[in-house]
C-alpha cells in the first residue's frame, strides 16, 4: 500500500501515550547491553589502518560537546548490542537498528541507543548494530557496512533462541546513510559479500520487513528516477515503511524511487511524506509533524502482525 500522509491520523490513545513517553523513561534495561563481535579478529577485508575509534563530535572552548549526538568515527570492530525489551512485553519481534552518519561516521545515540530504547517500549528486541565507517579506500562506501549488516542478521538469526526472538520475526530499520544501508540488505541477501565464518553464515541474512527514516543514496546519481544499481528490488523484497520530508536536503525523491520500486513489484509498501523537518532528527521531539513518525510505524507494525506477541523459548 503506497500512503503518503501529511499529518498523519490521530493514533488509538493507548498507542500515542505508549509512544510519547520521554526516551529516559523507556529503557527496559538496568544494565547497557555487552557488545558483540561481529567477526573473529580482523574484519574482512580490513587492514587496521583506520586509527582510533573514537567520538567526533566538536566540543566547545571547554571541551564539552556543542551538541547532544555522540558521531562515533574510526570503527574497525563492529559490533550488535541487544536491547531486550521487559520481559511482560516482550513479543519476539527484533530490529535490527542501523544509524546514519553519511558512512563516515555514526550517530549512535540520536539514531541509535534511543531508538533501541523505544523500540524496547512498544516489546521490539532491538539489536544496535556498530558498523564499520569510515568507508573503505578502494572500495564502494557501503561495501564493508554490508558485510557487518549481513552478518548481523544472520548471527541474530542463528542465535534467535538465546535472545528470546522469532528467526521469521527480524527486521532492520535504518537512518539517513544507515537507511541506504537497510535498503541494500534488504535487497543484496542472496549472495553474501564476504566468506562465511562459521554456521551462523548458514542462514538467511534476508530481513523479514524494512523500515526507512529519512533515507540517503537511493537514487543513481545520473538519474534521479532511477535507484542506485546496488539496491536490486525484486518480488522477494521485504515489505517497508518509509518517512522523510519533502525539505529533506538529501531528497525527498529517494524514497520515492524506493517506494515506486517496490510497487512496481506487488510489494506492500507503507510512504509517509511530511512537508517540514529537515534531516537528521531521529526520535527527538520538535514542531514538525513528521516527530511522530514512531507513532506512524507503531500503527504499521501492529497491523502487519509483528507486534502481536508471540510464545518465544528463551535462554533465561
Amino acid at each position: 500500500m503506497i500512503n503518503a500522509s501529511f499529518f498523519g491520523h490521530l493514533p488509538l490513545l493507548g498507542l500515542s501515550l505508549l509512544a510519547c513517553f520521554s526516551v529516559a523513561a523507556l529503557s527496559a534495561n538496568a544494565d547497557s547491553p555487552k557488545p558483540i563481535a561481529l567477526w573473529q579478529g580482523i574484519a574482512p577485508g580490513d587492514k587496521g589502518d583506520i586509527g582510533a575509534e573514537k567520538d567526533t563530535t566538536e566540543t566547545d572552548a571547554n571541551g564539552k560537546p556543542k551538541d547532544d549526538i555522540i558521531r562515533l568515527g574510526n570503527v574497525t570492530q563492529p559490533t550488535i548490542e541487544v536491547y531486550r525489551p521487559a520481559k511482560n512485553k516482550a513479543n519476539g519481534t527484533a530490529v535490527l537498528v542501523c544509524p546514519g552518519g553519511g558512512y563516515h561516521i555514526l550517530a549512535m545515540n540520536l539514531e541509535g541507543t534511543e531508538v533501541c530504547e523505544w523500540l524496547n517500549s512498544i516489546g521490539v528486541t532491538a539489536i544496535l548494530l556498530k558498523y564499520r565507517v569510515p568507508g573503505r579506500t578502494g572500495l564502494e562506501r557501503y561495501k564493508a557496512a554490508l558485510q557487518d549488516s549481513q552478518r548481523a542478521l544472520s548471527m541474530v538469526r542463528h542465535r534467535a533462541k538465546e535472545f528470546g526472538i522469532d528467526p521469521n520475526r527480524i527486521g532492520i530499520l535504518g537512518f539517513s546513510a544507515g537507511g541506504h544501508l537497510a535498503a541494500t540488505t534488504s535487497t543484496s541477501y542472496e549472495t553474501r559479500t564476504y566468506p562465511a565464518v562459521d554456521d551462523a553464515d548458514q542462514v538467511s541474512c534476508r530481513p523479514d520487513f524494512t523500515v526507512l527514516i529519512y533515507p540517503a543514496y537511493l537514487m543513481a546519481k545520473d538519474d534521479i528516477g532511477t535507484l542506485a544499481p546496488e539496491i536490486k528490488v525484486t518480488p522477494q523484497t521485504p515489505s517497508a515503511f518509509v518517512a522523510i520530508t519533502q525539505d529533506d536536503p538529501v531528497k525527498v525523491e529517494n524514497a520515492y524511487a524506493y517506494t515506486l520500486a517496490l510497487h512496481k513489484v506487488k510489494v506492500p509498501i507503507e510512504l509517509h511524506v511530511y512537508p517540514t523537518g529537515g534531516h537528521g532528527y531521529g526520535l527527538r521531539p520538535s514542531k514538525h509533524a513528521v516527530s511522530h513518525w514512531n507513532l506512524r510505524l507503531a500503527e504499521w507494525l501492529t497491523a502487519q502482525g509483528w507486534l502481536k506477541k508471540q510464545e518465544v523459548v528463551s535462554s533465561n
